[in-house]
């Protein structure tokens, strides 16, 4: 679940209660990101990597995200990047689907991929086929993909595109070790 809320310490309780089972907020959205944090495993959330309207693809399950917006440094998250389970990168602005993909995130990816390694990282908005590319070799490990897919006149065959670059990129970063 990706909470794009103000205060989102105050829906950990009743979306666990109601069954969210991995719990992602923006970094801008709270005071206090290590008390919510320690929250939402305290609440035992788990993961979920397919929704109805966004298909996320990755090899292990997030419990916690932390995501933060276009206009935030990548920087401010580092210091919570060792309590987490994936970083949440918006290429676009949060609020409503099939805006333009915003390339110069990626150095963010980047950054993030090189500073933690094992860290899953995902990218949201305006990722497609002929945006993926982009995001799997900056580092991206995670995808979340609404109108590319939700648009498409073989919605599965754009799914297994995403899959698999995600999937071709990550081995050959292993590789290179």
């Amino acid at each position: 679940m990706h909470m794009m809320v103000s205060k989102p310490e105050q829906w950990v309780k009743p979306m666990a209660v109601a069954g969210a089972n991995q719990y992602t907020f923006h970094l801008e959205a709270t005071e206090n990101p290590g008390a919510l944090i320690k929250d939402i495993r305290e609440n035992g959330m788990k993961s979920c990597s397919v929704t109805q309207a966004e298909v996320q693809w990755h090899s292990q399950g997030p419990l916690v995200g932390l995501a933060i917006k276009p206009g935030t440094s990548v920087e401010y998250l580092a210091p919570w990047a060792n309590q987490i389970d994936m970083a949440l990168v918006m290429t676009v602005e949060p609020g409503f689907g099939g805006q333009k993909f915003m390339e110069d995130m990626m150095p963010k990816v980047h950054w993030l991929r090189t500073q933690f390694p094992s860290l899953d990282i995902e990218v949201d908005g305006g990722v497609g086929p002929d945006t993926v590319h982009k995001c799997a070799e900056a580092g991206a490990n995670m995808i979340v993909s609404g109108s590319a897919i939700m648009r498409s006149e073989d919605p599965r065959s754009v799914i297994n595109l995403l899959r698999n670059v995600c999937s071709e990129a990550a081995q050959k970063r292993s590789l290179d070790r």
